[in-house]
């Protein structure tokens, strides 16, 4: 009798459970939850601080055995809501409609058990005709930011989400987006994979957006390794962007894996899109694997993201490699490795403002290029170089010029940090020699601190003019070397401040107007023809030296040696003004009958050079002439134009060690500073070691 005691308790208890949960089944099924919505519509607009309402129907239903569940869970019944027309205010600031959210029909089952310990589990959540107006404005403010209540003490967890057709509304003022979306369903063979098909359609910046595409309709959340399909496509101004892949994980959305393909105008459009700082290019297309990982566990974490084994071609020019992008505290971090087997010269001008009227207003650019300057005057924009940072190698198989001088294995390697760019070494071979720079550009301050040096070695002359036959014999060499600083926010204004030095030698090889001209040297080519005609000239050795001191190029020494003249060059190159001051002295070797050759001038601008002889000198020989003709004898008159005189050849071996020995001298770009210790060199068969640049 007592032992029975304990036992009949428990069935007692047991059964008072099983009467409780009857009842509140009955109630549930019986109870018209329509009279609740009062109290639940004030109690979340009160949570959020925001308008919630459920217009419609309000109704709560039990379901049995779901097919998706195993174990216990799948005999056990759990209520069902369903709810008509609810909705969730906008702010009143924003302009996209009064509504934040609106749904025709949401349903969801719920576990009752883990209510107890403040956990909504939800195991299916079926939207229907859902209608979205959100808007972000310029300065972060948004319309789906909700009152401020603290952590929440409750955790919801859904395992299925289910949607149909409805409607997406979205502005951003901070990159001028304005996009409209509906969606359908789908079904039948043309569905696939997929579930919704939508359309796209608005404007961002002011360009027309068109698209659409097509998504899975059911998301299951309970697996970690379900992927959601998308495709889609979109078109903006000159932008085309092509997606299709998987979303892995969509419960915390940790990775996406999507074929991606992207064409345009510029790369340089892509920056308000991606956060990417890409330079301004001629029109590119691309395709390869956008790969997304979260970058931490936490809800706020930043992705990392990489464009994988992409191939495609900016202008003429084909680039493959892969690229990772990595959120981090100061400033995300841009790393990877690209490569071109073949890259155009002229693919590379906008980068620094060189690219031709036509190319900018085929990307929609103004040209801003004056007609009478030949350096770029067009402006880099240091606002945005802090926006990442980057640590890029590049190497390029061949890089096309359209001159027929060959550059290939070009090499370099690009870091941005702290909003100064780098680009050491920057290495290329051209003419079976070397080409090795360092360049740095400072962005810090309002004008960019740019430094350059720049080594060439042992450029073969035959191979800079491969198509002149007469060219095949020399076996002369070019070197050269530069070291320049300058101040500005493009080309032009940086050579316009710069200081520093230049020099360069050639050893045996010849000259005539048409390398000059297959060289782009308009100057040279001018001076040439003048002093000697169209026609082959022997060239024995040349040594030129420049000291760099505000833009103004003067020069220390400068000499030809030929086989019929010493040349002599004086003056200056100021690359602020772009003009040119330079006198031209030839000296012939041995006696010349019936010559006219005498110094010459070099001025003008870059653009519209003006070479002709000194008429002073000129003057006096005709002058002469003339007179000895009149008085004397008509045969006198050829006496002015002989040439008895006979200088002596340059010492090449010497000029050209002493030259070389200056260069190596040369540490820095201070040493223009000095341009009033260096004299230049008066007659060129006398040269003599130039004083250290120290």
């Amino acid at each position: 009798m007592t032992k029975s005691r304990p036992l009949n308790i428990f069935l007692a208890i047991l059964g008072f459970l099983v009467l409780l949960l009857v009842a509140i089944v009955v109630f549930i099924l019986t109870f018209d939850w329509n009279r609740a919505k009062p109290y639940i519509n004030s109690k979340v607009s009160e949570s959020i601080g925001r308008e919630f309402a459920i217009d419609g129907n309000l109704g709560v239903h039990f379901k049995w055995r779901e097919p998706n569940e195993t174990g216990w869970r799948h005999y056990v019944p759990r209520p069902q809501i369903d709810a008509a027309d609810v909705h969730i205010a906008n702010p009143g600031w924003t302009k996209t409609g009064p509504q934040l959210v609106r749904v025709g029909r949401i349903s969801a089952g719920i576990h009752l058990l883990p209510l107890l310990h403040k956990e909504a589990h939800i195991t299916d959540l079926a939207v229907e005709q859902l209608a979205v107006a959100a808007e972000r404005r310029a300065d972060g403010s948004n319309t789906w930011t909700f009152k401020d209540n603290g952590p929440s003490q409750w955790d919801v967890n859904i395992d299925r989400v289910q949607l149909n057709e409805g409607t997406v509304r979205y502005v951003d003022g901070g990159i001028k987006l304005d996009l409209d979306a509906k969606a359908e369903t789908i079904s039948g063979p043309e569905a696939g994979p997929y579930g919704l098909r939508f359309v796209v359609g608005g404007s961002y910046r002011d360009a027309k957006i068109v698209g659409g595409g097509k998504l899975g309709n059911v998301l299951s959340l309970e697996n970690e390794h379900i992927n959601f399909p998308v495709q889609a496509n979109a078109t903006a101004g000159k932008n085309k962007l092509s997606l299709e892949g998987v979303l892995t994980d969509p419960r915390a959305l940790a990775g996406i894996d999507l074929k991606m393909s992207l064409a345009g105008a510029t790369m340089a459009d892509l920056y308000p899109l991606t956060g990417v700082l890409l330079p301004e290019t001629p029109p590119y297309a691309t395709k390869g694997r956008l790969v997304g990982k979260r970058a931490g566990d936490k809800p706020d974490a930043g992705w990392r993201w990489s464009y994988r084994e992409f191939t495609g071609t900016v202008g003429g020019s084909d680039l493959q490699g892969t690229l990772e992008y990595t959120p981090r505290n100061t400033r995300p971090l841009l790393t990877g490795a690209v490569e071109s087997r073949q890259l155009r010269l002229e693919d590379l001008g906008p980068t620094i403002g060189a690219d031709s009227a036509e190319d900018k207003a085929a990307r929609g650019r103004k040209n801003v290029q004056p007609k009478d300057k030949a350096l770029p005057v067009e402006q880099f924009n240091t606002e945005k170089w802090d926006a990442l940072d980057a640590d890029v190698k590049f190497t390029g198989k061949k890089l096309v010029r359209t001159h027929d001088i060959p550059i290939n294995d070009v090499s370099t390697h690009i870091k941005m940090q702290d909003k100064v760019l780098t680009l050491i070494p920057l290495n290329f071979s051209m003419a079976g020699g070397q080409i090795t720079s360092h360049i740095r550009l400072d962005g810090r301050e309002k004008n960019i601190d740019a430094q350059m040096r720049l080594a060439a070695r042992h450029l073969k002359i035959r191979q800079l003019f491969p198509k002149l036959e007469s060219m095949q014999a020399s076996v002369g060499e070019v070197n050269a070397d530069a070291a320049l600083l300058g101040k500005g926010n493009s080309v032009s204004t940086m050579l316009a401040t710069s200081n520093g030095e230049l020099g360069a030698t050639v050893s045996e090889g010849t000259v005539s107007k048409f390398i000059l001209e297959a060289a782009g040297l308009n100057v040279a080519n001018l001076v040439f023809v003048k002093l000697f005609g169209d026609k082959q000239v022997q060239l024995n050795c040349g040594a030129g030296d420049f000291v760099v001191e505000r833009g103004n190029a003067q020069i220390r020494r400068f000499v030809v040696d030929t086989d019929e003249a010493v040349i002599n060059v004086m003056g200056s190159v100021n690359l602020a003004s772009e003009q040119l001051d330079l006198d031209v002295t030839p000296q012939t070797k041995g006696a010349r009958i019936i010559t006219l050759r005498t110094p010459l001038y070099a001025k003008g601008t870059f653009t519209n050079p003006k070479v002709g002889p000194h008429a002073g000198p000129l003057a006096l020989k005709g002058g002469a002439a003339v007179a000895l003709a009149s008085v004397v004898n008509p045969l006198a008159a050829l006496l002015p134009l002989i040439n008895v005189s006979k200088v002596e050849p340059v010492n090449c071996a010497a000029a050209l060690a002493d030259a070389t020995r200056t260069r190596n001298l040369a540490q820095s770009p201070s040493a223009a500073r000095n341009v009033q210790a260096k004299k230049p060199v008066p007659d060129a068969q006398n040269v003599t070691p130039v004083p250290s640049k120290k």
